[in-house]
């Protein structure tokens, strides 16, 4: 019998409420190493929400978060980056005027026994992290301004794994990019993939869904319709889940399932 491996991230029974409206309700998600997990649904399904509980944006009011199967306190986002938990936003958190390295290290700098900033060493480690990302990458003395989208999100995923992160949260990774820069995203993330980390994005294209997740993840009305492998379903049943709620056989049905 095979051992079942243990989620890296398990959400169970998340319910979170804004002055008395319940914006997640009893939902639960989880996730594995080198996995990526999309949530999807349309705006105000509470998947935001969800994940927000998991980067300590926000606090539950009821609900378990695990992470390696044992039980986690988050209440902000210092605790979570404790976890090794990183969120890259689809405004990417970006300093424009400054070069990749002083964006890796920013507030975190580097500095020589003499006090002052260590660039060679930033550079050193910015040039590590980046190649192994992004081998390509070769703009290490420009501002951030004049890269691409595509290399803009290479730099933000390059700052949250340089400080250890080994679950990364990707809001909208790829909107506004061009198919090229499209395509550079999704080799980032198999790249963080095969390296163990496990990935929750956060998506509105189902085309990328497709391409990039192992499994999806979909809400409705603050509720989990149903979870399933990618490779379980097609893109008008996944569709079908988030318009009409409907789970269908290929998908584990949750509580927000509709009833037949």
């Amino acid at each position: 019998m095979l051992e079942k491996k243990t989620p890296l991230v398990e959400m169970i029974d998340i319910s979170v409420s804004f002055g008395g409206i319940k914006a997640v309700d009893d939902a639960s998600v989880e996730l594995y190493a080198g996995e990526v997990v999309a949530l999807v649904g349309h705006n105000g399904a509470g998947k935001s929400t969800l994940i927000k509980v998991l980067s300590g944006a926000y606090k539950r009011d009821a609900g378990i978060i695990r992470i390696d199967g044992q039980d986690a306190t988050i209440n902000n986002p210092r605790d979570a980056k404790a976890y090794g938990i990183e969120t890259i936003y689809q405004q990417l958190a970006v300093a424009d005027n400054v070069d990749a390295a002083a964006n890796l290290f920013l507030g975190r700098e580097l500095v020589t026994p003499f006090g002052t900033l260590d660039d060679a060493a930033m550079e050193s480690r910015a040039r590590e992290v980046m190649g192994r990302l992004n081998p390509n990458f070769r703009r290490f003395k420009e501002p951030v301004k004049a890269l691409s989208g595509g290399q803009r999100q290479s730099v933000a995923i390059a700052r949250a794994i340089l400080f250890n992160a080994r679950i990364l949260i990707m809001d909208e990774p790829t909107a506004a990019l061009g198919p090229q820069e499209t395509a550079q995203v999704g080799d980032l993330i198999k790249q963080l993939k095969s390296e163990g980390i496990g990935i929750f994005l956060i998506s509105h294209d189902i085309h990328d869904v497709f391409d990039l997740a192992d499994r999806i993840c979909v809400m409705k009305n603050g509720q989990v319709v149903g979870t399933a492998h990618t490779s379980d379903v097609t893109k008008d049943e996944v569709l079908g889940m988030i318009i009409l709620g409907k789970s269908p056989p290929g998908a584990i049905p949750g509580p927000g399932a509709a009833k037949d």
